[in-house]
């Protein structure tokens, strides 16, 4: 068996854990209110375990999650990514020509207009700041979590990934500084820079340097047995940080349940458009399947810890600029779990064009 189809057969699939994984999400979520409120201390400890803005009991979890799909990763079959060059121009197009656009706009209709009777007038435009702030930062790590559940295509995922991370540094910032019409946008880099770090850069290397080691001691063989074992983990560690995110924000959501509502609204708006706007186009132009998943996921979900870093540099910690960041956070598990079934559900569809 080579390293590549023991990869696959590793996660090909889905146990009973996974088939009701909506469930545990859901119990996930009412278990972090729940905590955080009974026992806030834990919580806010954690809560505080920061470096640059960057939550690291929150990265550790991020590691667990994402090894999976980062073992993998056959460095030689990297260089095969030019094939789907297609799914690549559409996963570009639609992360930075699109969406944070479509988010603007998105906003001004439902926070500025449709919603405005509803929520508090002073932080009308703190919220549709945050609002943009989330769409114009597309998502890294989490990325290699949901193509893991679509058994996505690794490498691809792993350029593209790379490509956005290099795109955003040069292009956050102005396109931020466009829609808001803010003459100087203070990025913060140091959190940026770690987050890319300690999300891409380690449990890359680290993940290679183990997929070595496996191969060496046992081959294709050994890399699934471990694959298949840490599969339980990983999904573990995702529920771990949704109790951990909503215990964090618990206070908030029992305090303005109205106001978390409707900033979903549009977020959840934008998150479906993106994906179908993209898992079309890639359908349209002939990519495959597994390609295509990961495109739409990549395009629908949101780099939240460089979003709400930057909302609280540029408005503060109170503000409603970090108020919309936060919820696009809680709502990001939920929401792209059900885009990974609806990809999953319509993969018949997609392979008959």
């Amino acid at each position: 068996m080579s390293a590549s189809a023991a990869a696959r057969a590793g996660t090909a699939a889905l146990g009973t854990f996974e088939r009701y994984l909506t469930l545990w999400v859901a119990l996930a979520m009412i278990a972090g209110i729940a905590f955080g409120r009974a026992v806030p201390g834990p919580f806010q400890a954690l809560g505080d375990a920061t470096v640059a803005r960057v939550n690291l009991p929150v990265a550790v979890l991020v590691w667990l999650m994402i090894v999976p799909m980062l073992l993998k990763i056959d460095p030689a079959a990297l260089g095969e990514v030019r094939r789907h060059w297609r799914g690549i121009a559409a996963t570009v197009a639609v992360n930075w020509l699109v969406k944070p656009f479509s988010m603007a706009l998105l906003g001004w209709l439902f926070v500025g207009h449709l919603f405005r009777p509803l929520l508090p007038a002073g932080q009308i435009d703190g919220y549709m700041a945050g609002l943009i702030l989330l769409a114009a930062a597309p998502c890294t790590a989490m990325v290699f979590v949901w193509s893991n559940l679509l058994d996505g295509e690794p490498h691809f995922t792993l350029t593209q990934i790379a490509l956005n991370d290099t795109i955003m540094v040069v292009a956050f910032a102005p396109i931020v500084a466009l829609l808001l019409g803010l003459t100087a946008i203070r990025v913060p880099w140091d959190t940026l820079i770690l987050s890319v770090g300690l999300y891409i850069v380690v449990p890359v290397i680290a993940a290679q340097a183990w997929r070595r080691a496996l191969l060496a001691r046992g081959g294709g063989v050994a890399l699934a047995f471990m694959l298949r074992r840490l599969a339980p983990l990983s999904l573990s560690a995702l529920l771990l940080m949704l109790v951990l995110l909503f215990g964090l924000q618990g206070g908030e959501i029992v305090r303005q349940p109205l106001v978390i509502l409707l900033l979903a609204v549009p977020i959840l708006v934008q998150v479906y458009f993106t994906a179908a706007l993209a898992y079309g186009l890639n359908r349209q132009l002939g990519v495959a399947w597994c390609v295509a998943g990961p495109s739409a996921l990549i395009g629908a979900s949101n780099f939240f810890e460089l979003a709400v870093a930057t909302a609280i540099v540029l408005f503060g910690f109170r503000s409603g600029a970090a108020l919309a960041t936060v919820v696009g956070v809680l709502v990001e598990v939920p929401v792209m779990l059900s885009v990974v079934a609806i990809v999953r559900r319509t993969r018949a569809w997609y392979e008959r064009a």
